[in-house]
C-alpha cells in the first residue's frame, strides 16, 4: 500500500504529537496501522515534517530517523503518546512522566553534537520536552473523531477536531446524515 504524508497528518501543531499520531486507528487491533512499519514511510516522514510541521522553524531542516535509532525512536513515540493521552484524560502518572523523560533522554544523550541539520529523533525528544512543560495544558486534546492528539491553538481555546477539513468535516457529515435517517424513518 503506498502511502504519502499530507499536511493533515500533522495536524498535533506540535512535532511531539505528529510522530505520536503515526499510528492510525491505535485503539482498533484489528484495523491498527503503524505508518513507521514501513521504512520507506518513517523515512519520508522527515521531509514532511522539513514542509508541514507546526514547528519547522523550531529545528532547522530534520535528517530521517539513523537506522539504528529507530527502535529509541519508537519507544519515545509511544511514551509521548501515553503520557499526553493520558494527561488528557486527566489519568496521568509519575510513571508516563518517568517513561517519557527516559526516552527523551535516551534520545537527547546520542544526539550531543548540534550540527546545521537536526535528526528528526532528536528534534521530536526535544518537542516532547517543551510539551511537557507547557504552560496551558488544557489546550492539550483528543480528536472526538480520530483520536488523535493535537494542541489547540486556536485563540478561545474552541477547536474540537484534530483537523476540520477532514474529521471535522466527516463529523458534520455523520450527523447530517443521521437526521436526514431518522427523518426518513418518521
Amino acid at each position: 500500500m503506498t502511502f504519502s504524508w499530507t499536511q493533515h497528518r500533522f495536524s498535533g501543531g506540535t512535532l511531539a504529537l505528529d510522530v505520536a499520531n503515526s499510528v492510525i486507528l491505535r485503539f482498533d487491533a484489528e484495523r491498527r496501522i503503524d505508518r513507521y512499519a514501513d521504512p520507506v514511510a518513517m523515512r519520508d516522514f522527515a521531509a514532511a515534517a522539513n514542509r508541514f510541521s507546526a514547528e519547522k522553524q523550531l529545528f532547522g531542516v530534520l535528517d530521517p530517523v539513523a537506522l539504528e535509532n529507530r527502535e529509541a525512536f519508537l519507544n519515545l513515540r509511544e511514551a509521548t503518546d501515553r503520557h499526553f493521552r493520558a494527561r488528557v484524560l486527566g489519568a496521568s502518572t509519575g510513571d508516563d512522566l518517568a517513561d517519557l523523560l527516559d526516552a527523551a533522554s535516551a534520545i537527547i544523550r546520542r544526539h550531543k553534537a548540534e550540527t546545521a541539520r537536526t535528526p528528526l529523533d532528536a528534534a521530536t525528544a526535544r518537542s516532547a520536552l517543551m510539551l511537557a512543560t507547557f504552560s496551558e495544558p488544557e489546550r492539550l486534546k483528543i480528536c472526538p473523531n480520530c483520536r488523535w492528539l493535537f494542541l489547540d491553538r486556536s485563540r478561545n481555546r474552541s477547536r474540537t477536531w484534530c483537523d476540520m477539513t477532514v474529521c471535522g468535516n466527516r463529523a458534520k457529515a455523520n450527523r447530517h446524515y443521521q437526521r436526514q435517517k431518522k427523518e426518513f424513518a418518521a
